[in-house]
């Protein structure tokens, strides 16, 4: 069995003492989280390194950890960035990056997409005027969709930002809350907001709100506009009709880009309601000009818990369908209606 195992040696430069005290974290704690995710073993003397494991695995890890060495010039390196680095090591992909990275700039840093169908869904993005991303939380769907827009923003190629959401999420109507209109959508845009603060900061996020710059709408106060210029994002779109999906893809306008971003295992339209999302993605799919990313478990850039969380829905739900589907052929008192 050894045989299989590759002996792999390198050394990072320049050694610097700082630098390299952040790569390996406290108590070697980086270090001993790539030895588990990557199933491999690590040894090092100062910044001489030797890997111990599966060839291509040990290849693949010298790669991230020059990365990471690279990234400990401008960053602190926490277990959290750790774990994203990892995520993008997709044994096929980190080995031989062959595509060039995309990099968004905002106003409090850069953003750069984590892993390959992060990096396509970006791509897909500024070079289609519609675009679909789907798939479960934590993703990175909406927060992408956000740098895009300030990205387009900054670099004056939209002239405002429109973040848009279905603001009847479980039967409920608008009415129903109190306070005025922005106190009643302010929860369902949440997410949309945080990720805006991130980016722009606070003050900043404000004074553009207040010049109608960015602009904050439910989805039902998009009927009968024309939205020229804008970057659009369309957020929880699982929640809209197919009536109102219709009519949101029929409001972009000349020089606009829009992003729809949804997730079809969270739907909470009332029973017997078809999802616009589940609706347009058999509609569209063979539409040219128009992207759809479909984003998988693997690709959750949160908490690794979350992956699992997802993943374990995933089984269960099929386990249900299987188990729905079983006894129609073997139930001995079923009723035969050939007979």
């Amino acid at each position: 069995m050894n045989a299989s195992l590759d002996l792999h040696r390198f050394t990072l430069e320049p050694f610097e003492a700082r630098r390299f005290a952040n790569l390996c974290g406290q108590f070697d704690e980086h270090l001993r989280l790539i030895e588990q995710r990557m199933d491999i073993e690590i040894r090092n003397r100062g910044n001489q390194f030797e890997l111990v494991g599966d060839p291509q695995r040990t290849r693949t890890t010298e790669i991230l950890l020059r990365r990471l060495y690279r990234e400990t010039e401008a960053s602190e390196l926490s277990p959290d960035l750790v774990h994203l680095f990892l995520r993008e090591t997709g044994m096929d992909e980190a080995a031989s990056p062959k595509t060039e990275a995309v990099t968004l700039r905002t106003r409090k840093g850069n953003i750069r997409p984590r892993g390959a169908n992060q990096q396509r869904y970006v791509k897909s993005i500024l070079d289609h005027d519609i675009n679909f991303g789907i798939g479960p939380a934590g993703t990175g769907k909406t927060y992408l969709a956000v740098a895009c827009a300030v990205d387009a923003l900054e670099r004056e190629q939209v002239r405002r930002i429109l973040l848009v959401r279905p603001a009847v999420e479980a039967g409920e109507k608008l009415g129903f809350l109190p306070g005025d209109l922005s106190q009643k959508i302010d929860p369902y845009l949440r997410p949309l907001y945080d990720a805006l603060y991130e980016m722009l900061g606070f003050e900043q996020v404000a004074k553009l709100i207040e010049k109608q710059v960015i602009e904050v709408a439910p989805l039902a106060y998009m009927r009968g506009r024309t939205l020229n210029n804008s970057f659009i994002i369309l957020d929880e779109s699982q929640n809209t009709t197919l009536e109102q999906m219709k009519m949101f893809l029929t409001r972009i306008g000349f020089g606009s880009t829009a992003v729809i971003t949804g997730d079809i295992t969270q739907i909470d339209l009332p029973r017997g309601t078809k999802s616009g999302l589940t609706h347009v993605i058999d509609v569209l799919r063979d539409v040219p000009g128009i992207s759809f990313t479909h984003f998988k478990s693997h690709d959750v850039v949160r908490h690794p818990l979350v992956q699992r969380i997802v993943e374990a829905y995933d089984r269960f739900d099929s386990r249900q369908q299987a188990a729905k589907a079983k006894p129609a052929d073997n139930d001995p008192g079923a009723i035969d209606d050939n007979a």
